[in-house]
């Protein structure tokens, strides 16, 4: 059995997100408790982990320096929210992104953490002001959003409460890179935080450029997978404009005008239903049939690509 000087750390929820995070945990060698309400979730998420944990050793996959027999041994199942509280030095709540469910949870952890303790949420989209308001250990309050799936995207974006102590940032900061995740200060709160913001971007302007028949939907996803997605693998639209001129002020000198004739003839915003929701989804089923099964096999293919890519990310000299 492995033993864990780093700490210990409380994941509340049993789901996808929640076994990712311990997971990511449990491979910096800290010491893991996974708490649900009920024990057939727990057992059903350990078996997960172990499975999942075994094939990523096999294909070579594992992060950290542990096994997977060691950092299993780190990752452990908690019924009682009072005990599973006790020693964390870092709790990262994994429930629906349902706002009442969330407040609850995080007002009973408020009555019994210290004053030492992060609390932190997974949402994806509820601002820390209407999360943790009301909250006694405000300060100690933070979203840590990480971007599905965490395992293979270490993408966390930090955002804080207007009331978060700087310190409580710096924590997290430290804590996610530990743990090889890449995490960015988002400095104050705004709605979709900034990954779903530039993903809602992208998505609007595809919907509208299907729905104006300018392109196809499998022809649009092309524009994305074979084009900007592979260089944005590596650099974001931000660098991308710097080496595609003689530097970031010359790039806004010579396509400036062009910008902002092109986005001038944005479109408002789509409705997602309609037609066009038909006419996407019918072109979605063709690629992919809509039933479980074989959308399980796509999100594996998928969850295969990534774990490539991260992999190669990370033999790649960084500069």
């Amino acid at each position: 059995m492995a033993t864990s000087a780093a700490g210990q750390v409380l994941i509340v929820g049993s789901g996808l997100i929640g076994r990712s995070w311990a997971m990511l945990f449990a491979s910096g060698g800290f010491r893991v408790k996974l708490y649900d309400i009920e024990q057939q979730q727990i057992t059903n998420a350990l078996e997960i982990i172990r499975r999942d944990m075994k094939l990523l050793e096999q294909s070579g996959s594992l992060k950290g320096s542990l096994n997977a027999e060691q950092q299993l041994s780190l990752i452990t199942g908690c019924l009682n929210i009072q005990e599973a509280v006790e020693g964390a030095m870092h709790i990262q709540e994994c429930v629906p992104e349902d706002l009442e469910l969330k407040k609850k949870i995080f007002a009973q952890l408020d009555g019994i953490v210290g004053d030492d303790v992060v609390l932190s949420s997974s949402t994806s989209c509820l601002l820390p002001s209407k999360l943790f308001a009301g909250l006694v250990h405000v300060k100690q309050c933070i979203v840590a959003h990480p971007v599905n799936p965490p395992y293979y995207l270490p993408l966390v974006e930090l955002v804080p409460h207007p009331e978060t102590a700087p310190a409580t940032v710096d924590r997290t900061h430290a804590l996610m890179h530990k743990i090889g995740q890449s995490p960015v200060r988002v400095r104050r709160e705004v709605e979709g935080f900034v990954l779903n913001r530039l993903q809602y971007a992208v998505i609007s302007e595809a919907w509208r450029l299907v729905q104006e028949e300018i392109v196809s939907p499998s022809d649009l996803d092309l524009v994305m997978s074979h084009g900007l997605g592979p260089r944005y693998a590596f650099i974001g639209p931000l660098e991308t404009m710097h080496l595609n001129a003689e530097g970031m002020l010359s790039y806004c000198d010579r396509y400036g005008e062009s910008m902002k004739h092109v986005l001038k003839t944005f479109g408002p915003i789509p409705q997602f239903s309609g037609a066009t929701a038909e006419k996407v989804h019918q072109a979605m089923c063709v690629k992919v049939p809509g039933d479980p099964e074989h959308l399980a096999a796509r999100r594996q293919w998928r969850d295969q690509c990534l774990m490539r890519l991260a992999k190669l990310k990370s033999q790649m000299p960084y500069q």
